[in-house]
């Protein structure tokens, strides 16, 4: 976009904070979303973000990127391939937001190396609640904004504009999908090769796993290269996560390895039919993407489709259970046993992550993101499950409440992106509450902004 371009979007944007009435609460006038929680409307203008939606210029000898708030990992990934070089982490779909991706969280197979998206952050610009466009870094005298911004999904402020790490890649990754009969073993390998960043005497740059069932699970390591060779495509016809189970060796471009869930949103799109041949045939390529099927998520919770062809079929209203949560490595075998006895949903994703040793925060603890505490040197799995189940009458949530519970016990968190149901002490006690208090104090003393538990568990 240039910076004369960035320039005027950053005009635009405070024109547009300027215009919002005095006790209104601030919100931004963005019409697409990767949140799936249902959110009160808001009857007065907001934030003009419009312009905030590209890179500003990328530095290949520094490995750095200028950014806007709003230009989503698509976009950021296209820019940044030309010089051979991609985010350090990027979040599985294309209209994830940079901004997004740092305030609400983002993880993907480079995180048990590279952490999360916040992480490769250097410096970023924030516009808070009073109105005023701060720079914060890791040092500088708003590094409690620093440290503080990730998980407070624009509750403190909006990101303007990041400065990120980047990191070569190769044109090619290479995959092995190995299969697992327990959990314990995929648990007890994935600990293993997050330890040595190599399985079999071969380095693994990616990793993540998918579980089908008890007895049939599979971990991906991924290898860049730039060996040329016959590459499979996943964005037509052929589905990606069928193939960990029907092949044991793949070869992608570094693009199609980075947009490979996208295409069917994970295994998703089943929910539409995308995945039958008879109809993918016939489904315009360009609509085989996330953002499609965002859309038409947004029509089922317009009109509540779904449920009224439920009551049709003599079936209960479903209860959406769409979260992704994080537990130390060694419990994973015992929360995913637990969900696949008592929630019947599957597929579902396991991706290792660790923060980072390199950080570009000097802080050492858990304080270092005080709104999302994982401990340093301490390897978590993120579980990813993504669909419906039967609504248990009289107690709306019932099942998001009791993953809750069992995350919980098992010294886990879960991302806010979704439906939370925490009553507001023992939310504080897992999202930093007296940090993000002094917090939001300093940065959005009139409460023009939500606070973090109205947005997330009050859904307002």
């Amino acid at each position: 976009m240039g910076p004369e371009a960035f320039s005027e979007g950053v005009r635009a944007l405070l024109a547009s904070y300027r215009a919002i009435p005095p006790g209104a609460t601030v919100r931004l006038a963005k019409k697409t979303s990767n949140l799936f929680r249902k959110r009160a409307v808001n009857p007065n203008p907001g934030l003009d973000v419009s312009g905030l939606g590209g890179v500003i210029s990328v530095d290949p000898a520094t490995r750095t990127a200028d950014v806007a708030g709003m230009c989503t990992y698509e976009e950021l990934v296209a820019v940044t391939l030309r010089y051979g070089l991609a985010p350090k982490v990027v979040p599985q779909l294309k209209t994830i937001t940079l901004g997004g991706a740092v305030t609400g969280l983002g993880i993907e197979s480079t995180s048990f190396r590279n952490g999360l998206p916040h992480e490769s952050v250097t410096e970023i610009d924030v516009l808070t609640g009073t109105g005023d466009i701060v720079t914060a870094t890791p040092t500088n005298e708003y590094a409690d904004l620093f440290h503080g911004f990730p998980n407070s999904y624009g509750t403190l402020g909006y990101s303007v504009r990041l400065r990120i790490e980047l990191e070569s890649v190769a044109p090619f990754v290479t995959l092995r999908h190995i299969r697992f009969g327990s959990i314990g073993e995929l648990q007890d390998a994935m600990d293993r090769i997050v330890a040595d960043g190599s399985h079999d005497g071969e380095r693994v740059d990616y990793l993540d796993g998918v579980v089908f069932s008890a007895g049939e699970s599979y971990l991906t390591l991924g290898r860049q290269t730039d060996k040329p060779g016959t590459v499979s495509d996943y964005t037509g016809m052929d589905v990606f996560y069928r193939s960990v189970q029907e092949r044991t060796t793949d070869r992608l471009t570094i693009s199609d390895y980075l947009w490979r869930w996208d295409t069917d949103w994970f295994w998703c799109s089943r929910a539409f039919g995308a995945q039958n041949p008879k109809v993918r045939r016939w489904w315009p390529k360009r609509l085989l993407r996330s953002s499609f099927y965002w859309k038409l998520i947004a029509y089922d919770h317009r009109w509540n489709i779904g449920d009224k062809l439920n009551a049709r079929k003599g079936l209960p209203p479903s209860e959406r259970v769409v979260q992704d949560i994080e537990v130390p490595i060694e419990n994973t075998a015992a929360y995913v046993e637990w969900f696949l006895k008592n929630v019947p949903i599957e597929p579902i994703w396991l991706c290792p992550l660790r923060l980072r040793e390199d950080s570009a925060t000097p802080q050492a603890d858990s304080r270092r993101w005080p709104l999302y505490p994982l401990e340093p040197d301490r390897t978590y799995v993120n579980v990813g499950f993504w669909s419906g189940v039967p609504a248990t009458p009289g107690d709306p949530g019932f099942t998001n409440k009791l993953i809750e519970r069992r995350v919980a016990k098992l010294d886990g968190h879960k991302s806010l992106y979704s439906e939370s149901f925490y009553d507001r002490e023992e939310f504080d006690l897992l999202y930093g509450g007296e940090n993000y208090r002094i917090l939001k104090k300093r940065y959005d003393p009139d409460g023009r902004l939500l606070d973090l538990y109205s947005k997330a568990v009050k859904r307002q």
